[in-house]
């Protein structure tokens, strides 16, 4: 059942996959933790009240799973144009204005994959914080696990953003993705660390 490639893969010398990639893997393991609170939870008695909008949670986390599944691949083939930028040569003006407009190019992507990896972490946080509140205690801590996950998904995939940015001339366009970055690890990385403290008192 363990996806040893991908762990190979990771763990070699190669640029792909790298932490934006694992970023995306990791949220999509918390979207699929979060997940199985729910598929506990609904059909029992005791949760009747919260079922029907644990059933629209899982069918969110689904979709989620798979698009953060998805990104794994996109963050490979966003980093694969940048890493052809970097290796251009740079020895007179005209090949150093085309290595610099190639990079500016690939850096759009570069960023633009690892925030939606953010953005979907977000939703997963969204939820599990619903999960860990209102399904199954059984698996309460299972919920906490997802959230820590899914931050630790969301703060990974943020360190590509800021990365990226640094190297961007549009310096408009590099503040909007910084300021997304920061928000989003602002407002939900916090909700996430509640979650956990929450499962914390409730499994101790």
């Amino acid at each position: 059942m363990v996806n040893r490639a991908f762990i190979d893969a990771l763990a070699s010398k190669d640029p792909t996959p790298g932490g934006g990639g694992a970023s995306a893997y990791c949220g999509a393991l918390a979207s699929a933790l979060s997940s199985m609170v729910g598929n506990l939870t609904v059909g029992k008695k005791k949760y009747a009240a919260v079922e029907a909008d644990v059933i629209v949670s899982l069918e969110k986390l689904a979709a989620l799973r798979e698009r953060l599944l998805e990104l794994i691949d996109e963050d490979a083939e966003a980093f694969a144009p940048l890493a052809r930028a970097y290796s251009l040569p740079k020895a007179t003006p005209e090949e150093q204005a085309a290595k610099n407009a190639a990079l500016q190019e690939a850096l759009v992507d570069a960023c633009e994959v690892p925030l939606e990896i953010m953005r979907a972490c977000a939703e997963v946080i969204e939820i599990t914080e619903f999960m860990a509140a209102e399904g199954s205690r059984l698996a309460v801590s299972d919920a906490g696990v997802a959230a820590a996950f899914a931050k630790a998904a969301l703060v990974g995939a943020s360190f590509n953003v800021y990365i990226n940015v640094a190297s961007m001339d549009d310096a408009d366009r590099a503040a909007a993705y910084r300021a997304e970055a920061d928000e989003l690890i602002d407002v939900w990385g916090d909700r996430a660390e509640a979650t956990i403290e929450l499962v914390m008192q409730a499994i101790k």
